[in-house]
């Protein structure tokens, strides 16, 4: 993830001062903004043209979806699924109202779904949200993530200062990044601390799947920051990330969750 670069405008200044600089300075400061610009074009293309296929094959699924009825046994099943394809294609009132018949014919999945706290959150809910992702925490009190999403829930609905003070407490670590991602939520780390933390020692795998988590909630701390350029930056490099879609279910749904919000902050 790329930072802002101020040494150029440094350099700039002692040129100045100084009177000394080369003539090609501010040309080659012009020219690496250039470089970048050119190359996060390129990206949002690659991301453009992704979506626009996957979008694609969702609404065709969403469309040859069969109705469900709620005395079938594979009813839980079906929601589940529907909801999810709503989910990806950011339709999540509708994802949310699956979810939430879900656990209206088995209620004792509420404790554990983390999914429709994440509908509640994106469809606009977020005191909704937060109270399941409550409920989350007695189902796993270790899931450094869920307080993650119960701090951004609190943040949407009660304001930052709020949140932090209602953020929940872990006693165990979680597996990484989350422990350093939630250090970032509570203020005692910044995105630069977070990605330093990942070992450039670790194996492909390890390493893209810790920069995946880390860039994905970089980025929507981010965005609930207002810091836009930085939440796209984060962002841009987890949708582009492979380790998610190769991973399985839940790193593949985040990566999702990541794209939309991707997709968002680049609206007008």
């Amino acid at each position: 993830m790329r930072r802002f670069e101020r040494q150029p405008f440094l350099g700039l200044t002692l040129c100045l001062l100084t009177l000394s600089c080369p003539v090609n300075a501010f040309d080659e400061t012009a020219a690496t903004k250039t470089e970048s610009a050119e190359s996060e074009k390129i990206r949002d293309e690659q991301i453009a043209s992704l979506n626009k296929e996957l979008t694609a094959s969702l609404e065709k699924q969403l469309i040859a979806f069969p109705a469900i009825n709620d005395a079938d046994p594979e009813a839980i099943d079906r929601y589940s699924q529907r909801a999810d394809l709503q989910i990806f294609l950011g339709k999540f009132s509708q994802a949310e109202s699956d979810y939430k018949k879900m656990v209206k014919l088995k209620p004792d999945l509420d404790a554990s779904h983390w999914r429709l706290g994440i509908a509640m959150y994106f469809a606009g809910h977020p005191e909704e949200a937060a109270a399941q992702f409550d409920r989350y925490h007695s189902f796993d009190n270790v899931d450094r993530e869920n307080g993650i999403w119960r701090y951004l829930s609190h943040r949407m609905a009660f304001g930052k200062e709020k949140a932090k003070e209602q953020l929940l407490k872990y006693e165990k670590d979680d597996r990484p990044p989350f422990r350093e991602v939630y250090g970032l939520f509570e203020g005692k780390l910044s995105p630069g601390d977070v990605l330093k933390s990942i070992d450039p020692g670790l194996s492909d795998s390890q390493r893209t799947s810790r920069l995946f988590y880390a860039q994905l909630y970089i980025g929507m701390n981010s965005a609930a920051e207002g810091e836009k350029a930085q939440a796209l930056d984060s962002l841009r490099e987890a949708t582009l990330n492979p380790w998610p879609k190769q991973a399985g279910f839940g790193p593949n749904y985040m990566w999702h969750i990541g794209r939309l919000q991707y997709l968002k902050l680049q609206q007008p």
